[in-house]
């Protein structure tokens, strides 16, 4: 198990832990009801709530279950996003990676930058075989994402979860360590 969070430097990112300091900032796009729309979370309606999402990044952190990185861009000490992992089992050698940005900087190829990072990490530092990602299959913007790097669909979990009052079909994907370009 890691005992200091890494930070991952891309071309126009930094990928690191997010503390405190950054509830203002995160605050912003988890209370955007387009962000939160496929998260199966309601949109957050205090900064508290914030905090609370702060400490679980920490908690999987510590238990070794996942880490979850916040999105900067280079030279702006903001954090506009996050991106990680998340039920992560060591013995089958495989993680879920989940990612989410505020809308201002949809579009821009931030998401798939990060995502990249988030990857290549997970595949060379801890050397997983497969990547999964599990989504609605309303959330089209992150299916294409995710296909555009090398994902591919499984199969639909139906009523996989139970979310905001009902159940949600996820697709399943994943990406195999011998499948990234």
């Amino acid at each position: 198990m890691q005992k200091e969070f890494p930070v991952i430097e891309t071309d126009r990112l930094i990928l690191r832990k997010v503390t405190r300091a950054d509830t203002k900032d995160m605050f912003l796009y988890l209370s955007d009801t387009d962000v939160m729309r496929y998260m199966g979370l309601e949109p957050y309606q205090t900064p508290k709530e914030t905090e609370t999402e702060i400490r679980w990044y920490d908690e999987i952190f510590r238990e070794g279950t996942g880490m979850r990185w916040g999105i900067t861009l280079k030279g702006v000490n903001k954090v506009i996003g996050s991106c990680g992992f998340l039920n992560k089992h060591p013995r089958h050698r495989r993680s879920e990676v989940g990612f989410e940005l505020s809308k201002k900087f949809w579009g821009k190829g931030i998401a798939g930058e990060a995502l990249d990072a988030v990857v290549n990490y997970g595949f060379q530092e801890l050397n997983l075989e497969r990547i999964e990602a599990l989504i609605e299959p309303e959330n089209t913007a992150s299916q294409k994402l995710i296909e555009r790097k090398g994902f591919q669909r499984e199969g639909l979990l139906r009523h996989y979860e139970f979310t905001c009052g009902k159940f949600d079909d996820l697709y399943m994907y994943s990406l195999l360590r011998g499948e990234l370009e």
